[in-house]
């Protein structure tokens, strides 16, 4: 099971890079998306690393941690997916304002 730990990496990775994107940037609606986007990735780290505990372990104890960790995973992910598309389209909005 070698696509779990990638995934985490990878989501850990692209986390870490909206993070960053954040403090470089002045504009605070482009913050704002940034911080959606980040919370997307970190909602995919949380699920992924649920999934890969109980793939791991496959105990009742980390079959309970895993559903946890996979419902808190959903639920950031899901919020970032609802502010993503909002802050979106608000910087659509304002791209295309003179």
């Amino acid at each position: 099971m070698f696509i779990f730990p990638l995934l985490i990496v990878i989501s850990f990775v692209l986390y870490i890079y909206y993070k960053v994107m954040i403090v470089r940037t002045r504009d605070p609606l482009t913050q704002e998306y940034l911080n959606s986007k980040s919370k997307i990735f970190l909602g995919s780290f949380i699920l992924f690393f649920g999934v890969n505990q109980y793939v791991f372990y496959q105990t009742k104890l980390s079959l309970f941690i895993g559903l946890i960790f996979i419902a808190l995973g959903i639920f950031q992910a899901q919020s970032g997916w609802k502010a993503s598309k909002h802050y979106r389209n608000e910087y659509q909005k304002h791209q295309t304002q003179p």
